[in-house]
């Protein structure tokens, strides 16, 4: 019979490599709670029509990249996520989140796009998130970067580098579009089949193009930053002044557009040299005009989102060492006949906060397996002390406690005394 396989694209994440996810999302909950940012969780699958409004009509991800079908139940047209702020407004708004005040949420999980695998780009692949709603003011869009950098820090990237834009307002926007339209329209016969069919729909993404053969046209395009008013200038200055004063250092990329049409104001990318063409580690910008989108009273909002594989593949890059969950004993077990009280004894030291793994095998008929190969089980797992379960322990109603990472002792410390017994091996984390 043929083994079935993993959709390409859509990958297993497996021991011991799931431990670097695990560590990763410590850090950032971590980070999160001392920035006063709260979870939200949001279904993987939502309205087509979400995403529709929420990301435009136009952009690649509508046109081309979602994984859309019928509910079979009752014929709504469905879409698995490809990104998550859109079903983060669904539910600030549904459910009426923001009638006491601003929030400050965050997200983690998988989302899902339809285009073709390659480093660091997947079908199904995984963002964090941070989202500041309700709030107006410039200082929001320079704390959720500080945000960000503060990760980079806590995981120790270097090489990271902040670009920022502003897309202004929608009328400063309208000036630029007409702009934008007449210079292509110039050089019409240079365009590709993307450029010529955004022209009337959303020149502004044409900025964006990987093509080389365009980059000449591109260059020379108007700059939005020269339709941008007094207020746009300001709220950017703003963040610029606050990023200054933090010591973050970042440039003005004035082809910087992201890929989704709610955008206003600051727009910004963390990218990097390191990873080939996937150089965007974390995207985001303020979107003033979505929660309105989508049904809510008129309000602020900006945010983020980082693709976890990218920032994973850049600290396999940068050869960062991602500490690994701590094994504090591995007991080694003598005599099979031991194993109901060491068993006990072992579910109480878990009780009290303690890692440690069993060595099993008492299903085969030689037993355990020697003391000898034992150790060599309890060394290889990384574990800080072996806790030696043998017949003169046993009697003496005690256990060996041998350091296996360190020089020291191995002591004998008594089974009754279960919470001293789990302060000493905790003692060394």
């Amino acid at each position: 019979m043929q083994r079935l396989a993993a959709i390409k694209g859509m990958n297993d994440i497996l021991p011991p490599d799931s431990a670097r996810w695990e560590w990763l999302e410590s850090v950032v909950r971590s980070l999160m709670q001392r920035y006063a940012y709260r979870a939200i969780r949001t279904p993987i699958v939502e309205p087509t029509a979400l995403f529709v409004r929420g990301l435009g009509q136009v952009t690649d991800i509508v046109e081309k990249e979602m994984y859309s079908f019928e509910d079979r139940l009752n014929g709504e047209q469905l879409t698995l996520r490809p990104e998550a702020t859109a079903g983060v407004v669904r539910a600030v708004v549904e459910h009426s989140l923001l009638h006491d005040g601003g929030k400050r949420l965050y997200y983690m999980g998988p989302m899902f796009r339809h285009e073709r695998p390659q480093r660091g780009r997947y079908r199904q692949f995984h963002q964090i998130g941070a989202e500041a709603l309700g709030f107006p003011g410039a200082e929001m869009d320079a704390e959720i970067i500080l945000l960000a950098h503060a990760l980079w820090a806590e995981l120790g990237l270097q090489g990271v580098r902040l670009e920022l834009n502003s897309l202004g307002q929608p009328d400063e926007r309208k000036a630029h579009r007409a702009a934008l339209i007449a210079h292509f329209e110039q050089h019409r016969g240079r365009l590709d089949e993307d450029a010529q069919r955004r022209l009337y729909t959303n020149p502004l993404r044409i900025l964006d193009t990987k093509n080389p053969d365009m980059q000449a046209v591109v260059e020379s395009a108007p700059q939005l930053m020269d339709y941008l008013g007094d207020a746009s200038r300001q709220h950017l200055q703003t963040v610029q002044s606050i990023l200054d004063a933090a010591g973050v250092a970042w440039r003005i990329n004035p082809r910087l557009v992201r890929g989704m049409d709610y955008y206003n104001l600051t727009v910004f990318e963390f990218v990097t040299d390191q990873l080939g063409a996937q150089g965007t580690i974390c995207g985001g910008g303020r979107y003033d005009y979505l929660i309105e989108e989508m049904g809510g009273k008129p309000a602020p909002a900006v945010g983020w989102a980082l693709g976890v594989e990218r920032v994973l593949e850049l600290l396999r890059e940068q050869q960062r060492e991602t500490p690994a969950a701590p094994l504090d004993a591995y007991a080694v077990v003598a005599d099979a006949a031991f194993l109901p009280a060491v068993m006990a004894l072992l579910q109480r030291l878990r009780l009290h906060g303690v890692a440690v793994q069993m060595h099993s095998g008492a299903a085969q008929a030689q037993g355990l397996g020697s003391i000898k190969a034992q150790f060599k089980k309890a060394d290889a797992s990384g574990a800080r002390f072996a806790l030696v379960f043998g017949a003169d322990e046993m009697q003496a109603g005690a256990v060996a406690v041998k350091p296996l990472r360190e020089a020291g002792e191995q002591k004998q410390l008594s089974l009754t005394d279960v919470a001293a017994l789990a302060s000493s091996l905790q003692s060394a984390r």
